[in-house]
Order: C-alpha cells, then sequence, then structure tokens
C-alpha cells in the first residue's frame, strides 16, 4: 500500500484510510455519483469533482470511484450520467453554488430520467467534511481500492489551503448524502 504524508491540521489521517482499505465490497443499500463542478475547462480551471460512493447493507460507507478532472460541463455531465448507470446508482447529487439551475438543465438534455439533486454550500468546507472525518476515525468509511489524488488532497487539505479540494468535496457531498440518507432505503433490483 502507499502511505500518504499526512499535512498538520489536515482533518483526514492517511493512517484511517488505510486501515479500512478493502478490495470486494459488500451488498450496497444505495449508491450515489456526487458532482463538484467547475465552470470553466482551461489548463488553469478546478477540476470537477466526481466521486461514487455507497451505503452498505453493514451500514458502512464505500468510495467506489474517483472520476474527476478537468472537464467542459458538456462532458462531466455526460460522465456522470454512464456512471450512474455503471454503477446502478440511485442519484446524481451536485453542488449549484457555481452552476445553479444550469447543472440540472445540463442533465435533463442529456437524459431525463435520471434521479437528481443539487446541494447548497452554506457552511464552511471544514465545518462541512468534519462529520465525514468522523465517520474516518470510527472506521465506518472504506476506500474500495487506491484514489491517490483524491487522498492526497484529503490528507493535505487544511484551513489555509487556498487551491479548491474539488474531489474532497464531491467525497463529502457523497457521504452527507448517504449518511442523511437513513437506513429504511432498500436497492431493489
Amino acid at each position: 500500500g502507499q502511505i500518504l504524508e499526512d499535512i498538520e491540521g489536515a482533518l483526514f489521517n492517511s493512517a484511517n484510510i488505510e486501515q479500512s482499505r478493502i478490495e470486494v465490497t459488500p451488498e450496497m443499500q444505495r449508491i450515489v455519483i456526487a458532482v463538484d463542478p467547475a465552470v470553466t475547462a482551461n489548463s488553469n480551471s478546478d477540476e470537477t469533482g466526481i466521486v461514487v460512493a455507497g451505503r452498505g447493507v453493514d451500514n458502512h460507507f464505500y468510495i467506489l470511484g474517483d472520476y474527476s478532472g478537468i472537464f467542459s460541463p458538456d462532458v462531466w455531465i455526460k460522465r456522470a450520467i454512464e456512471l450512474y448507470y455503471k454503477f446502478d446508482a440511485d442519484r446524481i447529487i451536485a453542488e449549484t453554488n457555481n452552476g445553479g439551475d444550469l447543472i440540472e438543465k445540463l442533465l435533463r438534455v442529456q437524459d431525463v430520467n435520471v434521479p437528481y439533486s443539487s446541494v447548497r454550500a452554506t457552511r464552511g468546507k471544514i465545518l462541512r467534511a468534519e462529520p465525514i472525518s468522523a465517520l474516518y476515525e470510527q472506521g465506518k468509511v472504506h476506500h474500495v481500492g487506491y484514489y491517490k489524488e483524491l487522498e492526497d488532497q484529503m490528507c493535505s487539505y487544511t484551513p489555509q489551503t487556498i487551491k479548491s479540494p474539488d474531489r474532497l468535496d464531491a467525497l463529502v457531498w457523497a457521504l452527507t448524502s448517504l449518511q442523511s440518507s437513513g437506513n429504511a432505503i432498500f436497492r431493489i433490483s
């Protein structure tokens, strides 16, 4: 395995990620595709964070994929829809502080049937990430495989970080959604 160097003051600890890493997932109750969209796609652009996560029948959380990168809006929306079908997900979640209603319009042009929820950041990144960090500390989040760029971002983000942590933001939105969905949702195949 790879041991990351933790930055002093970072919310996430590489040892917590490493100790809970797995190769095979249990059956999932729910799967979401979370998107933290960038509004531009040039060499100076932020990445669009795209993370696939699930809640297992054991009520633990699983990071199933990190598909983030620099994409134009039409490319990242198509990618999110492809992942929705590939993972037989329950919904796409997107942070709308930058794109607002445009994100849902983009989605509906491509596929009218995909369940969608928007989320809006009203609290700071650190406040949103703290409950998710606690889930990692409790051993309730498992990375299925290795996601170097995501994990590097997780273990280096501090309140002083200037660059937007797009992959981390998508992970936080995914796990927050899965955590708040409760235990009453069961996937029917």
